[in-house]
C-alpha cells in the first residue's frame, strides 16, 4: 500500500555499501529524503546517483539523503561504490523496505521507460558506462522518493510513473532549504 503526505515514516535498518547496517532512526530531527531504486547496475538508477552527488552540496549540510537498491549488498557494492556518495547507499535484498513503502512494480512502468527515456538511457550506458549487465534485483521496480520533515513525517511521497521516473532535482532543493 502506497504511503502518503502526512504519514510517518517506517523503520529501516538494512546493510550499507560501507559496511555499516545503517539505521533510519538515526536521522531524527533531520529533514530527508529518501530514495528507492531498482537493480544496482540500472543506467537510470545510476544516472540519478551521480547527479546526486555532483550536485549534494546545493541542499545544504542540514539535509541528508538515503538510497535504497533492490539488490544484494555484494552486488551493490560492485556497481555503486564507484561513485564516493556521501550519502548512505543500502541494500535491500529481501525488499522489507520496499514491502513498508509500498514500491511498486510495473512491466508497464519498464516498457515505457525503455521507449520514452531512450535518450537518457543511452546517455547512462554509452556516455557514463553503466551497462545494465547484470540483472539481480528488480527489474520491474519502479523508483520512488519521499521527502521526510523533522518530525518524520512524509511531506511529499512520489512514485514514479516508470523507471527513470524521480523528484525533480529542483523540488529537492526547495525542500531542503524550507524553514519547516
Amino acid at each position: 500500500m502506497r504511503l502518503r503526505a502526512g504519514d510517518t515514516v517506517k523503520p529501516i535498518n538494512l546493510p550499507g555499501i560501507d559496511g555499516t547496517t545503517f539505521q533510519l532512526e538515526s536521522l531524527k530531527g533531520k529533514r530527508l529524503m529518501l530514495s528507492f531504486y531498482r537493480f544496482a547496475s540500472c543506467p537510470f538508477c545510476n544516472l540519478r546517483i551521480h547527479e546526486l552527488v555532483k550536485r549534494h552540496d546545493e541542499l545544504g549540510k542540514e539535509f541528508s539523503l538515503v538510497a535504497v537498491f533492490d539488490a544484494e549488498i555484494e552486488d551493490l557494492k560492485r556497481h555503486t561504490k564507484k561513485h564516493s556518495a556521501p550519502f548512505p547507499i543500502l541494500a535491500d535484498k529481501k525488499n522489507s523496505a520496499y514491502s513498508a513503502y509500498g514500491i511498486e512494480h510495473s512491466y508497464m512502468g519498464f516498457v515505457k521507460g525503455l521507449l520514452f527515456r531512450l535518450p537518457t538511457l543511452l546517455k547512462g550506458m554509452l556516455i557514463k558506462g553503466y551497462w545494465p549487465n547484470l540483472f539481480k534485483g528488480g527489474v520491474i521496480t519502479m523508483p520512488a522518493d519521499f521527502l521526510v520533515d523533522r518530525q518524520g513525517i512524509i511531506q511529499v511521497a512520489y512514485y514514479g510513473k516508470d523507471e527513470g521516473d524521480h523528484l525533480s532535482f529542483d523540488q529537492i532543493k526547495e525542500f531542503s532549504k524550507s524553514k519547516e
